[in-house]
């Protein structure tokens, strides 16, 4: 009798899933992002303060560990861990394990290529191509304006960057990060978790409000990623203390990080 494919498939994601060597990749995937998540703290309160350096986003981060001493070795673990993080977030698409539900399908399969994504920036990053995420946003962003019904994509594209914003902002208020975890990791590391969903969700619906302006105007230099988002904040009222509060959520959501990389569901 001939096996059901679908469940053939599930069995073999699970099997994947559960193997001891993607799952330390996983928490290594995490404990990477937990140092990408302080390097972009760091940048940021530079940006707040006029002290200069590198853009305060994944691609500034990634060419900070690259100009370190063991810059090789760190970008090397990052292709490692966020390679293996994907490939867990595919099996989770594919078993639904955690939830079971489509849309908890739906998030661990963006969270995959997201995730590959961000092995794919840091493997370029080791054969020295270094572009930053700005010019690729602006190139992008172009791209979609003088397509047809361009500026209805950019509009699209914002409120799903808004509709983002708004999960990481209910995610830390409600502390529903805590679902993720085997177990409570204690009350410093809820807050830490609880503070950096909160700054991300706010740098991220700075992103999106970029992202309407310029569907709006047509002008694919209005929108930006997340370098362009805290320098927005930077250049209002109070920006350099508000920039600052940002900065250490996303310094909290690294810690947070490593939190997870030892608590994690996997």
């Amino acid at each position: 009798m001939t096996q059901d494919p679908s469940i053939t498939a599930q069995h073999t994601a699970r099997e994947i899933g559960d193997h001891p060597v993607v799952e330390k990749g996983a928490r290594l995937g995490f404990a990477v992002s937990g140092l990408i998540h302080l390097l972009i703290g760091w940048l940021a309160l530079k940006i707040a303060w006029g002290l200069g350096g590198s853009s305060a986003d994944k691609s500034g981060a990634l060419e900070t560990v690259a100009d370190g001493s063991t810059g090789p070795f760190l970008l090397w673990l990052a292709v490692i861990g966020f390679a293996l993080l994907a490939l867990w977030q595919v099996t989770e698409a594919v078993v639904g394990r955690h939830g079971g539900e489509a849309k908890d399908r739906a998030k661990a399969a963006g969270k995959a290529a997201m995730y590959t994504f961000f092995a794919y920036s840091a493997f370029a990053v080791t054969k020295g191509a270094v572009s930053s995420d700005e010019k690729k946003t602006d190139e992008a962003t172009a791209g979609l304006l003088s397509s047809p019904g361009g500026r209805v994509l950019v509009g699209l594209l914002a409120v799903a960057i808004l509709a983002t914003a708004a999960y990481h902002l209910h995610k830390g208020w409600t502390k529903g990060f805590l679902e993720e975890l085997e177990s409570h990791p204690g009350t410093w590391a809820e807050r830490l978790g609880r503070a950096g969903y909160l700054a991300k969700g706010v740098a991220l619906a700075v992103v999106g409000v970029l992202f309407g302006s310029a569907a709006l105007s047509s002008r694919a230099a209005e929108a930006g990623g997340l370098d362009a988002a805290l320098k927005t904040l930077r250049d209002q009222p109070f920006g350099p203390f508000l920039l600052t509060v940002v900065a250490l959520g996303f310094v909290a959501a690294g810690l947070y990080s490593f939190v997870k990389a030892r608590h994690a569901k996997l």
